[in-house]
């Protein structure tokens, strides 16, 4: 019988192909995690674009004037 070790309980090969299958099969996700970590992140990029916009938009302005001369 083919076991492996999991902390300190003993797993034989079926009983830990069958809890690895159950895990592939399960569907359900986080989806609300998700839902959450992807508006937090789109919220902290409108934030931070408020906030730093009109400085890098003058950084740019002036590199660009310096490179041309203008």
């Amino acid at each position: 019988m083919n076991t492996s070790r999991l902390g300190s309980t003993r797993i034989t090969a079926p009983a830990s192909r069958g809890l690895v299958q159950e895990l592939i099969d399960d569907e359900s996700g986080d989806v609300p995690g998700w839902v959450l970590v992807t508006l937090m992140t789109a919220g902290l990029v409108v934030l931070i674009w408020a906030v730093a916009g009109p400085a890098l938009s003058a950084l740019f302005e002036q590199a660009i004037q310096r490179v041309s001369g203008l």
